[in-house]
């Protein structure tokens, strides 16, 4: 019998789709659970994580979880080696801490405030693969982008919309969870800094 590893990505997956799941159909779960600054006057401090695991919406939840499925496990992979096996797990949930940080700083004393999704998490994922696979193709509404390109646009997009500032989406915690997983990525292999750069010169067309 194979004694496979148990999947964090797959794990983190399933408690986040039932989780929100449970709060679409509960205001009072999902009211507890999100980002929401002043609360943690109340030392409710757990909502630095539980907000990554509640979603606004089905097409939300979809998005973050398809991302997270299809390049959580090669990241995982990396990552599993430190932290007696749980450095995935560390590293996610420490995407969510870092990228919500600047907003709570930000926002701490407004009460109209709040934020929720796993978006900064699975950025610091999707990024810390950027890294090891720059030209690698990324299937964005079904049309394949290179990696690269996409890291370049999608942070372009969120700078521009976080200025214009008349969406409900939080793109400051889209922006410092991309840069929390490349920078903790490279401070644990700093080889990948010339692996990245060398892999920028293999252009694949």
């Amino acid at each position: 019998m194979l004694n496979l590893p148990f999947n964090h990505t797959v794990a983190l997956i399933i408690i986040t789709v039932v989780v929100s799941l449970l709060a679409f159909s509960n205001q009072k779960l999902m009211s507890r659970l999100i980002f929401w600054p002043p609360a943690m006057q109340k030392g409710q401090y757990d909502r630095f994580i539980t907000h990554g695991f509640v979603h606004a919406d089905g097409a939300h939840l979809l998005f973050n979880m398809i991302t997270l499925f299809f390049f959580g496990s090669i990241i995982e992979s990396f990552y599993r080696q430190y932290f007696y096996d749980l450095g995935f797990a560390l590293f996610y949930l420490g995407g969510l801490i870092f990228a919500i940080l600047p907003s709570y700083l930000k926002h701490k004393n407004d009460f109209q405030w709040a934020s929720l999704g796993a978006s900064g998490a699975v950025s610091a994922v999707l990024f810390a693969y950027i890294l090891f696979e720059p030209w690698k193709l990324i299937f964005v509404f079904f049309i394949p982008v290179p990696a690269i390109i996409f890291a370049v646009l999608y942070i372009a997009y969120s700078i521009w919309s976080g200025k214009r500032g008349n969406s409900h989406i939080n793109h400051s915690a889209h922006l410092w969870g991309a840069a929390y997983g490349v920078v903790v990525t490279i401070l644990l292999e700093p080889r990948l800094i010339p692996h990245f750069f060398n892999k920028l010169t293999q252009l694949p067309f």
